[in-house]
């Protein structure tokens, strides 16, 4: 009779440890995906109807303005060819 208990006892400490090491983690996982993938669409939605790239935070307009005052400043850097 005893043994029937613990047999019980250890079938509900297995099925404990399945939902909150296995069931739970999976299902949270897949919502947080499931939120990013939507958030991804409405980006892509918002720009293809005319929202372009969102504007440049304050930091970069004044990194622009004073790159713009410098005189040929450019993505490229002269090098030498080393033989």
């Amino acid at each position: 009779m005893i043994i029937r208990y613990i047999f019980y006892a250890f079938l509900v400490y297995l099925g404990y440890r399945f939902i909150v090491g296995f069931v739970i983690p999976v299902f949270k996982t897949t919502r947080q995906v499931k939120r990013q993938f939507r958030d991804i669409q409405e980006r892509m939605q918002q720009q293809q109807h005319g929202g372009g790239y969102p504007e440049a935070t304050p930091q970069q307009n004044t990194s622009q303005k004073n790159s713009s005052g410098n005189s040929k400043v450019g993505d490229y850097l002269d090098f030498e060819e080393v033989k």
